[in-house]
């Protein structure tokens, strides 16, 4: 049987939604016990949530801002997460409202 130059997948077929399957990869090895509090997975997970949450996911903010703020030693990665908490907190995220007025206690829980 000679495949050469042959075309066997069906045209009409399109790939999975990649910012959704990150996603949940990444929401994923966050939640799991043993590798949520790995470096190298959070590194993995942060890369994952990157795209969701420049285009507006409210979750991967939430998520990928906490990240930022709680786990980064430099001062412009802890400013995005900052930014990022106070986006999915505009939109209603409940753990992004808990935790940027936890950050701004000045705020009086306005993420405005």
């Amino acid at each position: 049987m000679n495949f050469r130059g042959k075309n066997l997948a069906p045209s009409s077929v399109s790939a999975p939604a990649p910012k959704r399957f990150s996603l949940k990869v990444a929401l994923w090895l966050l939640d799991s016990p043993r590798l949520g509090e790995k470096h190298s997975v959070k590194h993995l997970a942060g890369r994952l949530l990157k795209q969701p949450a420049r285009q507006g996911v409210v979750v991967a903010q939430s998520r990928l801002g906490q990240m930022l703020c709680r786990d980064c030693g430099n001062a412009r990665d802890r400013r995005i997460g900052h930014e990022l908490l106070r986006q999915a907190a505009r939109a209603g995220d409940p753990q992004a409202q808990a935790e940027y007025a936890r950050l701004n206690p000045a705020s009086e829980h306005n993420p405005s």
